[in-house]
């Protein structure tokens, strides 16, 4: 079984040859769609299969729903079934970006029902750090069936429940870009109102490692006890990430997955500037 929702490059080297371990790698550079891909194609970690952040984790982009909009639940099970995943299996996801399109995995997978899944610490960086073994060679997994299990609905938001929302919600992005000082992506800049913001990347210590379980319950204390915030990004990824810390933390939240790409493309949804501090 799995330690903890985040495994060392350690745990991982010793269980390679485990047949009921499914290793994939989610890396991914936004603005080059092929770089993973290519990344992948030159090495990777042994045994293991790639799924796009684009062409696999998420859906058709149309004109709700984000830029990232979540794969359509059918669709994405016959994706994991072709990678060798079904319930027997362990599944480790990294990435070379501090994890945050392997914490997309992550919570896909415990969405749908697959709680033996783990992100890889320190990512692939990491793993080629220790000296560990990687190969060129792509495997054909045997194809199985995924069977989809969603047993918590309320872990996904859409925007109508957000417009709602009087409790915590948590920006995942860059501070300029909370702030709007900076938006290099998205037609508008700003947050969602009433958002605070806590950057992904302040998970991670040195060598994209994620912090400890103290350390980050330290850091997520202004939630109050109890609550389950929305957390959103600017289309759904990062924010798996905080979603991640939360978990490592002892907490959960909840994801709107179309996040702030998908709030900006209703024109009658206010923006808004600036810093907001917790209430």
């Amino acid at each position: 079984m799995l330690p903890s929702a985040v495994v060392s490059p350690e745990w991982l080297r010793e269980r390679l040859e485990n047949p009921d371990l499914v290793v994939v790698d989610c890396r991914f550079e936004l603005g080059k769609p092929d770089a993973g891909r290519k990344a992948y194609e030159q090495d990777h970690v042994p045994g293991a299969v790639y799924m796009d952040l684009e062409k696999d984790l998420s859906g058709p982009v149309g004109r709700h729903g984000g830029r990232h909009p979540l794969p359509e639940t059918d669709a994405f099970a016959e994706k994991l079934g072709r990678a060798g995943i079904d319930h027997t299996k362990i599944v480790v996801a990294y990435d070379d970006q501090g994890g945050a399109m392997a914490a997309r995995l992550w919570w896909l997978l415990r969405y749908l029902g697959h709680e033996p899944v783990a992100v890889l610490d320190g990512g692939y960086q990491g793993w080629k750090e220790k000296g560990y073994p990687v190969t060129a060679e792509r495997i054909q997994p045997s194809p199985v069936r995924f069977v989809p299990r969603i047993r918590h609905p309320e872990w996904l938001v859409d925007m109508e429940e957000v417009r709602r929302h009087r409790g915590l919600l948590i920006d995942s992005r860059d501070p300029e870009r909370y702030a709007g000082r900076f938006e290099p992506i998205d037609a508008k800049a700003g947050h969602i109102p009433g958002a605070v913001n806590r950057f992904w990347k302040d998970n991670l210590a040195e060598g994209q490692r994620w912090k400890s379980r103290e350390e980050l319950r330290r850091d997520f204390s202004f939630i109050p006890e109890g609550e389950r915030p929305i957390v959103y990004c600017g289309s759904g990824v990062t924010a798996c990430a905080n979603l991640l810390a939360l978990h490592l933390a002892g907490r959960e939240g909840r994801l709107y997955a179309g996040s702030f790409s998908d709030w900006i493309s209703y024109e009658e949804n206010p923006i808004a500037q600036g810093e907001e501090e917790p209430r």
